[in-house]
């Protein structure tokens, strides 16, 4: 399957294929999403966003655990497939899902306690502009949770460039700073893991 056709489903995912691809992304990002689960140290009564939140990975576990779930994405294919799988906490108003970006997400300023991104910022447009929407989405004293691969293992892999965007760590925490984000930090369950988590606070 020719990569260029691999890396627009991953980017935004379509059709039949698309379903396929929900699936091995989940199965793919697994530890990086569980990981970035433990740092929104989740409360009862969190009101959470998930940016991007393709397959679902992280749906069921955000509502059995919170108060109140939504989710942006830019495949319509992924928010209709969550809207059926979730049909339940939709309807009982737990839950929301829609379509849209990053640079503008479809929420109300400081509508969520929590918000997390797990291999999205490589297709955002630009990391100031969704910085400063996440920060305005955030209550005062909310936290922001983003993962990613960086730059350095993501060049390695031959994406197309018109389709990914590889991002440093610091060019990451250079653009959440300039949101002005705080308490900004990088994590990762130990020295030899290639990805990132970074967490920073309203």
């Amino acid at each position: 399957m020719p990569p260029r056709f691999i890396a627009k489903q991953l980017s935004h995912p379509t059709g039949l294929f698309g379903s396929i691809m929900a699936r091995l992304m989940n199965r793919h990002n697994a530890k990086m999403n569980a990981f970035a689960m433990e740092q929104l140290d989740l409360k009862p009564t969190d009101r959470v966003l998930e940016i991007g939140f393709g397959g679902g990975l992280n749906l069921s576990h955000l509502i059995s655990n919170v108060a109140f779930v939504a989710g942006v994405d830019r495949s319509s294919a992924m928010v209709k497939r969550a809207k059926k799988y979730f049909r339940d906490a939709v309807s009982s108003g737990r839950a929301d899902f829609r379509e849209g970006s990053v640079e503008a997400i479809p929420f109300e300023s400081e509508s969520f306690d929590k918000v997390c991104t797990v291999n999205t910022i490589y297709f955002w447009n630009s990391l100031e502009a969704g910085f400063a929407e996440i920060y305005r989405i955030l209550s005062p004293t909310g936290r922001a949770v983003i993962g990613f691969l960086p730059k350095d293992h993501m060049d390695h892999m031959g994406m197309p460039s018109d389709i990914f965007t590889t991002r440093g760590p610091q060019e990451v925490v250079s653009a959440l700073e300039l949101a002005s984000f705080s308490e900004i930090r990088i994590e990762r369950p130990n020295s030899s893991t290639s990805w990132n988590v970074l967490i920073a606070s309203r």
